[in-house]
This record gives structure tokens, C-alpha cells and sequence, in this order.
């Protein structure tokens, strides 16, 4: 496949990268390394003794990083999800890193590519994996899930209203035949759907609530997060782009939990080392501004929170 078949313009490039670097000659890790937007970046303000190690789980996305290894030798890829961070990190040796990059959810090339079956716009296999050789697909989560977890997934990551008449739908076609299209599952959703939001389409929420469950995202991002406690060095950054208000509040209590420290009963006299505060929040939340959503209308949604690590 071109590589540039499916174009990807990076959100928040600049903001994120500036927010990640601290050190030029320290190590990186881009745990959502995709085309490499933000990688290229990195590696420009790196210093000739800097590193940087990129994680992704899609095929498209390690060949694109095989090439920046090539012309770079700096920088090198690892098939693998971002939750496994510290366990591939430890076996590269690095156990310390002195900043961590993550840009959520699904890339502009994975939406674009109707065999991946991402998007709804056009009709495609119905797949959403982020690696294809993984896991169970859409179609399968759709074939096998039991009703009840069906319409828990529609309701807490799609925050979905008409869940339930959703997964019933669902359970009701599977019961006669294999739903295995991306516009066949749209279409179920949309005669499901008693009452469209304006200007989305109304499988967007379903669609986005089943790729999240498909590939696990929550989860890994909690796991990503409490991992970068114990990787970042005194003085790292954590830089995080968000594009689901259930992850950016994942990362938001997240940082604000690391900043607050143990929870002690009032009145107790303790020194502010016995708080065991880990975190502090880099000023406010970024999100992009008009000139860039006008370009690439998925920015709008983004948002950038960054957090340095206490010693």
C-alpha cells in the first residue's frame, strides 16, 4: 500500500512537542508514534546524543517508523501498545526517560482507509483494530457480545443515550445474519436511532464506543499513566492529546490525583514529602485555535494536558 495514500496532519504538533521537551540530550519515548508527526519534530530539537523510541501497534504505522529508523539513528520503532511501555522500554535497557508523548485514539490514515473499517462514511470490512493481527475485530465483538455488555459499552464510551434499543438492534439482525460491514452496522444503529444529533451522523457515538472497547483504549491508557510515574525521571513531562472527553478526563484525574498525593485523615501533622505528591500540572489545558481546526477540522476536539514529574 503508498504509505502517503492516506494523508495524516498532526494535531497540536508544536504545542505537544514543546510541552514533552525538556532535555535535548535525554531519551523520548512517543507512545503513539503514527506517520511520525510528532516524532520528525522531537528529533529535529534533539541533540545528536538524544533518543527517541516510538510505539504503535498498526502494521502501516511501524513501516513508516522502519523508515524514519533508516534516515535516523536516533529513533527506533516497537510494534507494540503503549501500555506495554515499560516492560519494552526495560528490555532496551532504558529504564528512565526524560519525557512521554501520547496522541490518543485513531489516526486520520486509519479513519481514511475503509478496509480498516474505522468509519462509517465508507463501506469497508468491519474491522477497527488498530493491529489487524490482533485480538477479535468489530464484526466479532458485534457477532459474540452478550446484549447487556453491548449496550455498557454504547452507554460509557460512546455516551450513547439509546443504548440499549442499540444493542438490541444488534442482538435482533446477528440472530439472522453475520454483521460484517461498516454500513451495515450503520445503518442498524441509524434505525435504532430515534433522535439525530445535528450535523453527526448517528452512529458516530456507537462506532467510537466500539472501537474503544475493540482495542482495549481505556485500559491501556490507565495503564500508560501509571506507568509513567515510575519511567520519568525527576523534572520529565507527560504530554497527552485527548480527543474522547472520557479520556481527557481519565488524564485529568490522573495528574490531579499524582498532585494531591496520599490520602491522609484530617488533621494528621505530615511534612509535604509524606504526601508522597509524584506530579504537577503544567499550566492549563491547550486546545487548538481557529486557524488550525479551519485546516483540519478532527483538531477541534483535541485537547493537550502536560504534567512534570516531582523529584
Amino acid at each position: 500500500m503508498n504509505m502517503n495514500e492516506f494523508a495524516h496532519t498532526t494535531v497540536l504538533l508544536e504545542e505537544t512537542v514543546a510541552g514533552c521537551l525538556t532535555n535535548p540530550a535525554g531519551v523520548y519515548v512517543d507512545g503513539t508514534f503514527g506517520r511520525g508527526g510528532h516524532s520528525r519534530l522531537l528529533l529535529s530539537r534533539l541533540a545528536p546524543e538524544g533518543r527517541l523510541i516510538g510505539f504503535d501497534k498498526d502494521p502501516l504505522a511501524i513501516q513508516s517508523g522502519k523508515e524514519l529508523a533508516a534516515e535516523d539513528g536516533r529513533f527506533q520503532i516497537v510494534q507494540s501498545s503503549f501500555a506495554d511501555m515499560k516492560a519494552e522500554l526495560s528490555a532496551l535497557g532504558i529504564d528512565k526517560v526524560d519525557g512521554i508523548l501520547l496522541d490518543l485514539g485513531v489516526s486520520s490514515p486509519q479513519l481514511d482507509d475503509a478496509e480498516r473499517g474505522f468509519s462509517f462514511m465508507k463501506d469497508g470490512p468491519l474491522d477497527m483494530r488498530m493491529n489487524p493481527d490482533e485480538g477479535i475485530s468489530a464484526s466479532e465483538w458485534c457477532m459474540t457480545t452478550p446484549e447487556a455488555e453491548i449496550a455498557r459499552v454504547l452507554k460509557e464510551y460512546g455516551e450513547e443515550r439509546f443504548s440499549k434499543r442499540m444493542a438490541r438492534a444488534i442482538v435482533r439482525v446477528r440472530a439472522e445474519e453475520e454483521i460484517t460491514r461498516t454500513r451495515q452496522l450503520a445503518e442498524l444503529i441509524k434505525e435504532a436511532n430515534p433522535a439525530w444529533e445535528k450535523h453527526k451522523h448517528p452512529a458516530t457515538r456507537a462506532f467510537q464506543a466500539i472501537r474503544i472497547a475493540v482495542n482495549n483504549e481505556l485500559g491501556d491508557l490507565e495503564n500508560v499513566l501509571a506507568d509513567s510515574v515510575d519511567l520519568l525521571l525527576p523534572g520529565g513531562h507527560l504530554a497527552v492529546i485527548s480527543f474522547h472527553s472520557l479520556e481527557d478526563r481519565m488524564v485529568k484525574r490522573f495528574i490531579r490525583a499524582q498532585e494531591k498525593g496520599r490520602d491522609l485523615p484530617p488533621g494528621v501533622p505530615v511534612t509535604d514529602d509524606m504526601l508522597g505528591r509524584t506530579m504537577k500540572k503544567i499550566g492549563k489545558a491547550i486546545m487548538p485555535g481557529d486557524e488550525e481546526v479551519r485546516r483540519n477540522a478532527r483538531a477541534r476536539s483535541a485537547v493537550l494536558r502536560i504534567a512534570e514529574r516531582l523529584a
